[in-house]
């Protein structure tokens, strides 16, 4: 059965909140006058059913847990907003929400990038860790509320691919001149290299690849991937995805509409935003475990990236986020608390869940 329709009753949220029954528990006559209509856009086009199909959950949630009350009515990628102008339009009341990745926008605040993924950064539950039980959620706050937004997290891709090469990746030299369609912060981490980054939209990649407009990209993963056809037009499938363990992704509401909410709207909107980010994590676990397999079967070279390749991009990432610091004291003050949080998180998870990871791993062999 598709993940979109699978329905989702207040039963089957009631382990994720139980504080969600008692905000909707509202008397019925005042519920017949809070019907409330908001139009959510998506960065994403329909093709990506995984990724677009985060606002149509959290469409139907809401609908179910406020019984048809708030309805939110979703757009794929270009039907009103362009894919990555969805922040700029929640942000100036074009619509109320948008759906996308933080990432995306760095060109306004770099320091965005954080409540998106850092290359060499954390996994869903490290970062999901420090937004609760860090600083993180009161820093991201402090970033979205100078773009007049509510930022709720709303979907992420987990572990990704280092990306789709034409020709071999040898050595760090290799990146010298190389056009490379990557977002967020990776391609400022590349540029230290000497590669091109270019920023395109998921549904434009794959014509930029045949082409040669581009040389080279990363998007998600092999589901995603496999249907956007790049296996096509570059044989070289690249791992391990140190630029990004994660894709968190947001729904933007802006904050006009978010405090015009009722109490109950607000707790059943985040509920289905915490649902949709679950269902998206299951989703691309069991779909990508079954089309890596397909693409290799189909020809795809699964490449593993050479020691010094790594080193390289990691030297070049600690020194674009030093050079940020060193530009903007709000980035750096995120910056301090991020490493320390990322290196307690790795230090912990290499103790328990990677040597554990491997050892059952290696014990099938």
């Amino acid at each position: 059965m598709p993940t979109s329709n699978r329905r989702v009753s207040r039963r089957t949220l009631a382990p994720l909140a139980a504080t969600a029954a008692v905000a909707l528990a509202a008397p019925a006559i005042a519920q017949q006058s809070d019907t409330v209509r908001w139009r959510m856009v998506s960065s994403f086009p329909k093709s990506l059913d995984t990724l677009y199909g985060a606002i149509q959950t959290i469409s139907r949630v809401v609908g179910e847990l406020t019984e048809g009350k708030f309805v939110l009515q979703p757009f794929a990628a270009g039907e009103i907003v362009p894919p990555l102008q969805v922040l700029d339009a929640v942000s100036n009341g074009t619509v109320e929400c948008g759906h996308s990745y933080s990432g995306y926008y760095i060109g306004k605040n770099p320091a965005l990038v954080f409540d998106g993924s850092v290359p060499f950064g954390m996994t869903p539950r490290q970062h999901n860790a420090w937004l609760m039980y860090g600083d993180g959620r009161k820093l991201a706050d402090e970033i979205y509320d100078s773009f007049n937004v509510v930022a709720l997290p709303a979907g992420n891709t987990g572990g990704q691919m280092f990306g789709w090469f034409r020709k071999e990746l040898k050595t760090p030299a290799d990146f010298q001149g190389l056009k490379m369609r990557t977002a967020g912060f990776g391609g400022k981490v590349i540029a230290k290299l000497g590669a091109v980054p270019q920023q395109i939209p998921g549904g434009e990649i794959y014509s930029s690849l045949e082409r040669g407009t581009i040389d080279a990209c990363e998007w998600v993963g092999p589901y995603d991937d496999e249907k956007l056809g790049f296996h096509k037009v570059a044989k070289y499938y690249y791992t391990p995805g140190v630029m990004e363990l994660e894709a968190l992704l947001q729904l933007f509401v802006q904050k006009q509409a978010w405090n015009a909410l009722p109490p109950r709207y607000q707790t059943a909107l985040r509920m289905a935003c915490h649902y949709a980010m679950t269902e998206m994590m299951a989703a691309y676990d069991a779909k990508n475990a079954t089309a890596i397999a397909r693409l290799v079967a189909a020809g795809t070279q699964l490449t593993v990236l050479p020691n010094d390749v790594v080193k390289a991009l990691r030297g070049a990432l600690e020194a674009v986020l030093d050079e940020e610091a060193a530009a903007s004291p709000p980035f750096k003050k995120i910056l301090e608390n991020w490493r320390q949080f990322r290196a307690d998180q790795h230090r912990w998870f290499s103790i328990a869940d990677t040597r554990a990871e491997f050892a059952v791993y290696n014990s099938a062999r």
